[in-house]
């Protein structure tokens, strides 16, 4: 049962001074793939049919000096973004633990363009989470720096342009205590959202203390904040934004998403705040659909974010309470858009952004949703009762079915394809493959595919029509890695991360 807040809370707003006045009298655009899960609400719907899985067309690295743990790379790397002028931006890491900057390349030949560099650094961790940037509809774009800092630069198909950096407290009162701990998400208007954390003590004019929570920067410069706390309607347990957790909006982008919780692998809620006060509306607390009286487990070593569907829905994914109950897959809760209504959750949420697909790109659908949610559904080998039988799945948010794991009632499962590599460190499983490896995954709505990567180094499209991954590419010999996503360009060029590396890869 949800609980209403009935009182006005305390949001600050500090103005803040940059240029802004190229981003003022810049005209909207549709933009190819602007953030993390291509949009505000996170679907992974691309605009644009995907090129054939033929060859790659470039390459670039997007870690200077990765950093493994045995033979695993416990790294997220951000999003690729695309522009419409088929530039293509990503994040790279150039330090051993720090060092950022964003680079421009041509996507049609991988030309450098330009690059630019960061002062950003990391949150507490231990994978390292992904420096993250967003560009908005007015086709400027935003990447963290170091003090919860943004900088901007507003022709990103430029080889120069204006550059500029803010920061949502005042920059006047910049303290590197304060880091941006989640991705960028830009509304239809160009006010970017994200996660703070601060560490120590930071007190604003007026003797106003800042605290971990939730930012918006509007397109104007106006800086505003609620901590996290005061986002939960007053839970003093609550104290932060869980990590990685890119916001998300409603389709009508009044209404903003974001999950906070008591602390890594602690419990907590998803909240909902109007996005242009943030002031909150709504909280429910997140828990294990197979045990309800306990809090499922909110990890900040993942990258599951809320995902708004056509419906209003919200869908995020969480982790067991009881860690390995449920083979380390964790849940897709799902919920009514007010958060007053819990719904039927899918049999896995961990490290993973569910994608939308219109129910008319899937023909052997017969059911009566509107659309299908695509996640990854992988069984974990070497953890009690993981068969390693690893997949992905199209889920109807409309029918259910009893999960062979918990007994639990859970979406039901239209299609899923099983990859395809068997996984020599589990060959004493029978059937055992290597996992997927996406945290989003790109969809082609007009092609009827999704674009999916996996841990033996290879991407492929999943055919919706036949069921079958119908083509793959190459990219490296494989690795154990923290998931990635995967991103569909302007001309139809797809760009998959694995090992350390961004590939562009088409006809």
């Amino acid at each position: 049962m949800p609980v209403r807040f009935l009182r006005t809370p305390i949001v600050f707003c500090i103005a803040s001074i940059f240029c802004a006045a190229a981003r003022c009298a810049a005209q909207s655009i549709a933009v190819p793939w602007g953030g993390y899960a291509h949009d505000a609400q996170h679907t992974g719907i691309s605009a644009f049919s995907a090129q054939p899985l033929n060859q790659i067309h470039w390459q670039s690295p997007v870690d200077l000096i990765p950093q493994y743990s045995g033979n695993e790379l416990l790294i997220h790397y951000g999003t690729p973004l695309a522009t419409r002028a088929n530039t293509i931006l990503f994040p790279v890491k150039t330090g051993q633990y720090n060092g950022f900057r964003i680079d421009a390349r041509s996507g049609a030949d991988g030309t450098p363009l330009w690059s630019q560099s960061s002062d950003y650094t990391l949150p507490p961790h231990y994978w390292v989470p992904p420096f993250s940037a967003v560009i908005t509809p007015k086709n400027v774009l935003y990447f963290p720096g170091a003090g919860g800092t943004l900088y901007y630069r507003d022709t990103p198909d430029a080889v120069t342009g204006t550059t500029g950096q803010i920061a949502f407290y005042g920059i006047s009162n910049y303290s590197a205590s304060v880091i941006i701990s989640t991705p960028l998400t830009t509304d239809r208007y160009g006010n970017i959202f994200f996660g703070f954390i601060v560490q120590g003590s930071v007190m604003l004019p007026g003797n106003v203390p800042l605290v971990s929570g939730i930012a918006r920067v509007a397109q104007d410069g106006t800086g505003s904040w609620i901590s996290a706390t005061a986002a939960a309607q007053g839970d003093t347990g609550i104290v932060k934004v869980v990590g990685n957790c890119a916001p998300a909006l409603g389709n009508d982008h009044k209404t903003l998403y974001i999950a906070v919780s008591t602390g890594s692998f602690g419990g907590g809620y998803l909240v909902s705040l109007d996005s242009r006060t943030l002031a909150p509306i709504a909280r429910i607390r997140l828990k294990d659909p197979s045990f309800p009286i306990y809090d499922a487990a909110l990890a900040d070593d993942g990258t599951a974010t809320p995902m708004v569907g056509p419906d209003g829905d919200v869908y995020f994914g969480v982790l067991e309470y009881s860690l390995g109950s449920n083979h380390y897959r964790g849940w897709m809760l799902h919920f009514d858009g007010a958060l007053s209504q819990v719904k039927t959750p899918g049999a896995f949420g961990w490290d993973d952004t569910a994608s939308v697909v219109p129910a008319s790109a899937v023909p052997s659908y017969t059911g009566t949703s509107q659309y299908l949610i695509l996640t990854k559904y992988n069984n974990y080998a070497g953890y009690p009762g993981g068969n390693g039988l690893n997949k992905v799945a199209m889920l109807d948010p409309g029918n259910t079915m009893t999960d062979p794991v918990t007994g639990a009632t859970v979406l039901n499962e239209v299609i899923t394809v099983l990859g395809v590599t068997p996984d020599s460190e589990y060959s004493y499983i029978q059937g055992a493959v290597r996992e997927w490896c996406i945290n989003t995954a790109a969809v082609d709505v007009a092609g009827k595919c999704a674009i999916i990567n996996s841990e033996d180094g290879k991407v492929y499209r999943w055919d919706f029509t036949t069921n079958s991954l119908s083509q793959v590419v190459t990219l490296t010999a494989g690795i154990g890695e923290a998931y990635t996503p995967t991103v569909i360009g302007v001309d139809g060029t797809i760009y998959a991360i694995s090992n350390a590396i961004l590939f562009a890869v088409g006809r």
